[in-house]
């Protein structure tokens, strides 16, 4: 940020492009109370000084380390904390996931010598998954979806689909899932309504990520959201990001399918 920047107040279309994120975006954290700036022009337009600037550092800290909105609000509003316990905080987490981070660059760098050494050797392995994917992951997924699945022919296309691909492809799959998650949180905090157009896109962008396995209409969709509040596994880890997501998320999935002329109460598998 320039000399001047840091010390003239900013129009929010100039704090966007200096930050990094949209208009939008600013207008929402404005409307929610994360972010409102401190002044405002003889028209009413408004205005960021240094310190509005520098909460939205902080949200954009936290937000990359994946927390949600509602909580980023109530730690940057502890009143008993001061700025350098926000700092010293966003270092511990950002250490944390670089941490992380490494340990998953050394798992695909793992991979890519595999894959050099063995050019028959496509697929992952459970315990590979889980290097890449987390700790959220346990390798006996695998087991009970096999046990679950093991005779439909969507476990038949997603382990045919699963051998082609190579580390870097599992990477993209989990990178794209990330971001789809993270949208359907930041839907959720905004306020946005199931059965809504913007709320039918999200689930269709959520569709497309289980369709990279294998075929899954909107009455599958519908029968896998079930599990996103029936299994405390699904809830939590949906609610981890944003609480109440999970039930959300099968609002959201079941009124997207009610639009494509699917009943909800009544949708199968097959």
């Amino acid at each position: 940020m320039t000399e001047t920047a840091q010390h003239e107040d900013l129009t929010v279309g100039r704090v966007a492009e200096l930050v990094g994120v949209s208009v939008r975006t600013l207008h929402h954290w404005d409307s929610i109370g994360l972010v409102r700036p401190g002044g405002r022009t003889w028209s009413g337009y408004r205005l960021y000084d240094a310190q509005d600037v520098a909460r939205i550092h902080r949200v954009l800290v936290y937000r990359e380390l994946g927390l949600p909105l509602a909580e980023i609000g109530r730690i940057l509003d502890d009143p008993s904390a001061d700025p350098r316990e926000h700092l010293r905080r966003q270092k511990e987490l950002l250490e944390e996931r670089i941490r992380r981070l490494t340990r998953t660059a050394r798992a695909v760098d793992a991979m890519i010598e595999r894959t050099d050494m063995d050019e028959s050797t496509t697929g992952l392995s459970p315990q590979e998954q889980a290097r890449i994917f987390g700790t959220d992951w346990d390798p006996a997924y695998q087991d009970e979806a096999r046990e679950r699945w093991g005779g439909t022919d969507a476990w038949a296309q997603s382990a045919t689909r699963a051998a082609g691909r190579d580390a870097g492809q599992w990477q993209e799959l989990a990178d794209e899932l990330e971001e789809v998650e993270s949208a359907l949180a930041e839907a959720l905090g905004r306020g946005v309504a199931p059965g809504s157009e913007e709320a039918n896109a999200l689930a269709e962008r959520h569709r497309a990520t289980i369709v990279r396995h294998y075929d899954c209409p909107p009455a599958r969709q519908v029968v896998l959201a079930r599990m996103y509040t029936e299994d405390p596994r699904f809830a939590a880890h949906y609610d981890r990001r944003e609480p109440g997501l999970a039930a959300w998320l099968r609002r959201v999935i079941e009124e997207n399918a009610r639009a494509h002329g699917v009943d909800p109460q009544s949708a199968s598998w097959d």
